[in-house]
């Protein structure tokens, strides 16, 4: 039976590859305090994408996400869970320049868009979040800036 590959698919995960200091702000307000960082790199299999990211900011929590596709379709996944035992799957989307993410259902509906800017090295992006049946409103804005 002819199976279909990922090639193509994890190809349009390349950009994210990389060193990323982050840059998070919260509506009208200024960026949060001290650092923050993330790493996305290759797993081992080749297949799904590791990220990890430290913040230097006692709320925030540091996270680890995994993400891969169905090479049968061509849909994206992202795995997420983080230092307060917070677990979540996100469906994704990757390409043209844009990288989303989404979640609907409890506690609450979460999406995320950023572009791709400055050939790559920046991802200007912002988080939203809305009560089930409400609006979206900004949660923060993100910004990855390349540092390798």
């Amino acid at each position: 039976m002819d199976q279909p590959t990922a090639e193509k698919a994890l190809k349009e995960m390349e950009p994210l590859v990389g060193q990323w200091a982050l840059e998070a702000i919260p509506p009208g307000g200024e960026p949060w305090p001290g650092q923050a960082r993330a790493t996305i790199e290759w797993h081992d299999s080749g297949a799904h994408l590791v990220e990890r990211a430290t913040i230097e900011l006692p709320e925030a929590p540091d996270v680890i996400k995994i993400m891969g596709c169905d090479a049968a379709n061509g849909t994206y996944y992202q795995l997420y869970s983080d230092d307060r035992g917070v677990c979540r799957v996100y469906e994704m989307s990757i390409g043209n320049g844009e990288w989303r993410l989404w979640r609907t259902g409890e506690p609450f509906p979460q999406r995320f868009t950023g572009r791709f800017e400055d050939d790559g090295n920046t991802i200007v992006g912002r988080w939203e979040k809305a009560k089930v049946g409400e609006n979206y409103e900004t949660d923060f804005d993100l910004i990855y800036r390349k540092v390798k």
